[in-house]
């Protein structure tokens, strides 16, 4: 073979591998790219604040919403943590506005009708049976978040969410009676000083725009059944009433200022806003009558019609934390239902009487909702007393 064709059969063969070299390498690039680029400002966005390994990013990031967005609250009056709210909205950037009600059947008219915007309401137990049953409710299922582990064990099968798969904890307490022990020096350890008064506080009293927790501890004081459709006892309700109203000088939710202002010297009460009064004057005592007080549970829950609906289970989620909900109960004055939450709640508060019961003190009691037989005649009731 002579020098001209070796050349020529060298040249190709060059040629050749040169270019199975290159193709090999285009081939492989994308690979390299994919593993030593650096994420995108999308990718960055939707990534959960983590140090777990890469291997759970993706799980993790699914079950966090986006961050930013807004998330609309409906909730009691004077009771929602400024700072809670903050460092909700500091974490997860998402704007949070907020309304407040009075009572529960005013935050249930108002639900009823839809269409409300809200995204978190804060109903009591019974008002959570009745919004589970009228499908009110989303079914966000608290039992599967990652904080529920510090829920207590006493607030997890709750008669009014049994399981919780709809609601989480904001605050409990008890409604009884608060007396100003400066003005009226007798006995303050029965119901008779609401519904049977002495002369002396005849005019002195202010009871709360509720019917439920009139008309409860009314049938307490009688030693009558809840939810009670008899017509004997319900007659016996009613003269106990009507004649206790002549010495009632109000009916209203401000139990606080009207205790702090002495507009009054006794009024039916919740535990944490006697506290808050007591904080202004010392002589504000909290009752623990013989014949016993109301337990009650608010609990926030989400709207099953919700417009931020990813945003509100992370607020569900976010005051299981027992930091969190050390907050709500700093503010409000009231316990809260998370374990270690006392680690970072004010002493004060660990060592209120009005939070702590004294021993001896009576259990509360949790009513169930009546039915709405029993219902129409309390409301009945309830509309002659206002007249």
């Amino acid at each position: 073979m002579n020098k001209t064709v070796i050349a020529i059969i060298a040249a190709v063969v060059i040629i050749v591998g040169g270019f199975l070299f290159f193709r090999a390498q285009r081939q492989a690039t994308p690979v390299a790219e994919q593993a030593t680029t650096e994420p995108t400002a999308t990718e960055e966005a939707a990534a959960p604040a983590t140090t777990e390994p890469a291997t759970t990013a993706t799980t993790e990031t699914a079950a966090v919403p986006p961050a930013g967005g807004e998330l609309h609250i409906y909730n009691w009056g004077d009771y929602t943590s400024p700072e809670l709210i903050k460092k909700f909205e500091a974490a997860f950037k998402v704007k949070v506005s907020l309304d407040e009600y009075d009572s529960n059947e005013t935050m249930l008219a108002k639900v009823r009708g839809g269409g409300t915007g809200y995204d978190i309401v804060v109903p009591s137990d019974y008002a959570v049976t009745i919004m589970v049953e009228e499908g009110l409710l989303a079914q966000t299922e608290p039992n599967a978040m990652e904080n529920y582990g510090h829920l207590a064990a006493r607030w997890r099968d709750v008669y009014w969410d049994s399981g919780r798969h709809y609601s989480v904890p904001w605050q409990w307490g008890t409604t009884s009676f608060s007396v100003n022990t400066a003005k009226f020096k007798g006995d303050i350890g029965s119901l008779n000083i609401l519904y049977e008064p002495p002369q002396e506080l005849c005019g002195r009293i202010n009871m709360l725009t509720d019917m439920n927790e009139v008309i409860n501890m009314g049938l307490r004081y009688l030693n009558l059944p809840r939810c009670n459709n008899n017509p004997d006892d319900l007659t016996k309700l009613n003269q106990l009433l009507t004649k206790a109203k002549t010495c009632w000088r109000s009916f209203s939710f401000d139990s606080l200022e009207k205790l702090i202002s002495g507009d009054v010297d006794v009024s039916q009460n919740w535990n944490g806003y006697s506290f808050r009064a007591r904080e202004q004057n010392p002589a504000v005592v909290y009752a623990y009558p013989k014949e016993g007080v109301t337990g009650w549970a608010d609990n926030v829950a989400v709207l099953k019609d919700a417009p931020n609906l990813e945003n509100a289970k992370l607020f569900q989620n976010f005051i299981l934390a027992p930091e969190n909900a050390a907050l709500i109960s700093n503010y409000a004055h009231y316990a809260n239902g998370i374990d270690g939450s006392d680690t970072f709640m004010d002493q004060t508060l660990l060592d209120a009487p009005e939070v702590v019961p004294p021993a001896g003190s009576p259990e509360p009691e949790f009513v169930p909702p009546c039915g709405q037989e029993v219902n129409d005649k309390y409301n009945q009731i309830w509309t002659n007393l206002l007249k």
